[in-house]
Formats: C-alpha cells, structure tokens, sequence
C-alpha cells in the first residue's frame, strides 16, 4: 500500500482515485438504467400493439374467430413493411391469423405457459424480438403474438441508447475534473491552519522556545492536540529556564570564591606551589566564565540590522590571545583580506567565538608552531592549526558540551567548541572541520555577507 507523507497528497491522491472509478461506474449505471427504460418502453409498446388487434378480433356463432384490421394497421403489419408482424393462436396453439406470407406463428416454440412472456428469435439474417399475451375475447382464450425486427427498432430510443455512452463519458469527466479543483482549493484552505502550525513548529528550537502553535482558525478536532503542545512548550521553556538560572547562578556564586582563594594562594611563600595553584585557578575562572556564556547564549538572538567587521573582530582576538600565545612559546598570525568585510552579526559574540576557536588551537598546537587566522572577502574565517588534527568520527562530537577527547586533562570542561557552535547558528551560519595536508586542523565559519 502507498504511504504518502504530506496529508494534503493523501486526500487529493484518494479523491482523484475516488473520482476516477466514479467517472467509470456513473456512466455505466447510467446507460444501464437508461437501456432499461428503454426496453420497458419497447414492452409497453408490444403491450399496445397486442391490445390494439385485440379489438378488432371477433369471434363467430360458428366457433370461428374474425379479425378486420383496417387499411392501415394492415400495412404496416404486412411483410412487405417488414417492420412489425403479428399471429393469434388459439388454446390449442393453432394458427388463426398471422401477418407472415406462410400464416405461421411468430414464435413457433412459444409455449404459452404464462399469460405474458417476452420472446427473442432468429429468423434469416434478422434478430425479431416481441411478446406472446394472452387475452380473454368472448369467453375464449388467445395467444397474440407481435412481434419487431430489431433492426427496425424505434429510431429515437435506438438513438439515444447508442449516443448516450460517449456524450455522458465526455460531459462527466470534465465537470469531475472541475469538482477535483474546487476540491484541492477547499482542502487547502481547510488545512491551511495545520500548515501554518507546521510552518510555526519548524522555528521551535532550544533557542526558540518562547514560541507557540497558533490557535486561531484551528480546527476543532485538532485543537486539543495543538493545546496540549502548547502546554508541554510551556513546561520545556520552564525547564530551560530553570536550568540557565541554575547555571547563571552556580557561575556567579563560584566566582567569590575563586577571587578569595586567588588572594590566599598569592600570600603564600612557596611560589612554585602558588603559581600551579594559580594555573588550577585559572582554568577554573575559565569554566565558570563559559558557563555564564552559555546560560547568556540561550537566549541570544541577533538583531538582523546588525553588522560586523569580520577582520577588525579577528584582529581583536589576535591582540587578545598574543600573550597567552607567547607564554607558551607559539605564535599567532592573522591573513587574508585587507579591507573591512562585512557581515550580519554581533561583534562581541563573534569576538567569543573566535576566540574560543583561537584559545583551542593554541592548547592542541605544539610549541614553535604558528596558529593562523584567515579571513576571506566572502565572509569566510579559517583558523588554522599544527596539532594532531580531529579524526572524521569525532568531527560532530567535539561541538557537544562537556565533551573531551582526553578525561584527564584539566583546564578544560569541554565547552568552547559548544560555545562556538551556538554562535554560529545564532548567526544563522555554518562550522565545518577538516585536517590539513601536512598535519593540523582547519575550523573554518562562514556567515552572511552584509550589505
């Protein structure tokens, strides 16, 4: 059985499946009926044919029978006419009267059994078809039979049977197809709340879920279901909200402490000791500031009038990760354009997210090796590395919170990537990975183009 996706497709592909088998069915029901009004009017007039010789059929004192039919029923009983015949037979199936040149019944195996029968037969080349009635004249019974050549039938019923099959064929599939029309554009605009609730349902997201199914116009019978959608978007919202101001405020009260214990670490006299403490400490500020970032980010959206100046952001970052970069024996450079590009966004979250990526690349390149930053005048900025690179099964990984290759390693939750990943989307662009040639890796982001 077919299945189809779109509910639209069901119905109109049904309804045209529907409507085929009735433009087949309501023709042939047609001519049937039709064919069979005509044959009642073909036996009526059988009937009154057999009445009307009935009336001149007389019977004599003698037992004999008379029949005067005047000049014209003569003619056009006779054989010559070749359009109508008749017989009477008496009860014992003898011929009294016949129109044929022999004075032979009509129907020679009629066998008189029921006072009206219907008889078909063949004589020569012509198919003669008519009724055997039985009528009560004086006291005695006789058999009249009339009978017609078919072939001779009633000109306008013979018309009409014939013609009406493809007339009615032609006449029907069109004003279908009319109805098939008007079908598609009343299902369409009877489904038209469903398709703006989908179109509404695509743009709910972990960013989005502020928004809600629309309830106006909804049909009664999907209502309940686009309320109870609502309610559980209610219930999500509340749980997202509830875990940024959890996160916002286990950052927040971390902070204090950290700051105290910063300054009792910076008393104390064995400065090997303190500055590896202070290092722990710094990589916890680390974590407790991309916690904040990410309980701010939930709810960040960018305002589509807003532009930035790509390279004089990375120059920034450049300038800002410079120390950190020589203190640990590695440099960073920036390339590419030359002249200001310009794209949609924020500067302070491309400035995170660009940092994020430089602060990462700095950590997985060895000493001696140059972390470089590229932008391009088509809005594309390329951060390159001469680290062990990223295997292709851990390129989807490495964007999911909390997640890091090494367990061990401290100084690090695994949030920047994450962190990144949600900007960029933010900025309704893309983030792709890759390994250099000679070793390393590539994070390359590409945003839209400002006007």
């Amino acid at each position: 059985m077919i299945r189809f996706k779109s509910i639209t497709t069901r119905v109109i592909s049904l309804h045209v499946i529907a409507i085929g088998i009735t433009s087949i069915c309501m023709p042939l029901a047609l001519y049937w009926l039709l064919s069979s009004t005509a044959n009642d009017l073909h036996h009526r007039a059988l009937r009154d044919y057999a009445a009307t010789l009935a009336q001149y059929l007389v019977p004599r004192p003698d037992g004999g029978w008379t029949l005067d039919l005047p000049a014209g029923l003569r003619e056009l009983y006779s054989e010559n006419y070749g359009r109508l015949g008749y017989a009477v037979l008496d009860d014992k199936g003898r011929v009294l009267f016949s129109s044929l040149d022999d004075g032979a019944a009509i129907f020679p195996d009629d066998r008189r059994t029921a006072p009206e029968e219907f008889l078909e037969m063949r004589r020569g080349t012509a198919v003669i078809y008519g009724a055997s009635l039985a009528k009560e004249i004086g006291g005695e019974t006789v058999w009249i039979q009339v009978a017609q050549d078919l072939a001779h039938r009633d000109v306008l019923i013979d018309d009409i049977v014939a013609d009406f099959f493809p007339r009615v064929g032609w006449i029907t599939l069109p004003i279908l197809l009319v109805l098939l029309m008007i079908d598609i554009v009343i299902f369409r605009r009877a489904l038209r709340p469903l398709l703006q609730a989908s179109e509404t349902a695509e743009t709910i997201g972990p960013a989005r879920t502020d928004v809600r199914l629309p309830t106006q116009g909804m049909p009664r019978e999907i209502l309940p279901l686009v309320k109870a959608v609502n309610e559980a978007l209610d219930r999500l919202e509340a749980g997202f909200r509830t875990q940024r101001e959890f996160t916002a405020d286990a950052a927040h009260e971390l902070r204090t402490p950290l700051a105290i214990l910063r300054a009792r670490i910076d008393t104390l006299e064995n400065k090997a000791v303190s500055e590896a403490l202070r290092q722990d400490i710094a990589g916890m500020s680390r974590i407790v500031s991309q916690l904040l970032d990410i309980a701010e980010l939930e709810s960040f959206a960018v305002d589509p009038e807003e532009k930035a100046d790509l390279l004089s952001v990375a120059a920034e970052v450049v300038a800002f990760i410079a120390p950190l970069a020589v203190a640990q024996g590695k440099d960073i450079a920036l390339g590419g354009a030359k002249d200001p590009v310009w794209i949609k966004g924020n500067p302070e979250a491309l400035f995170q997210a660009i940092r994020n990526l430089a602060e990462n690349a700095i950590s997985h390149t060895p000493a001696g090796t140059t972390v470089e930053i590229e932008v391009a005048e088509n809005g594309v900025l390329r951060v390159l590395d001469a680290g062990p690179g990223v295997p292709e099964s851990e390129r989807e990984l490495i964007f999911r919170r909390f997640w890091r290759r090494d367990r061990r390693r401290t100084g690090s939750a695994g949030l920047g990537l994450s962190i990144v990943s949600r900007i960029v989307e933010a900025h309704a662009g893309s983030i792709a990975v890759e390994n250099r040639a000679g070793g390393g890796a590539v994070f390359s982001l590409r945003f839209a183009r400002a006007a």
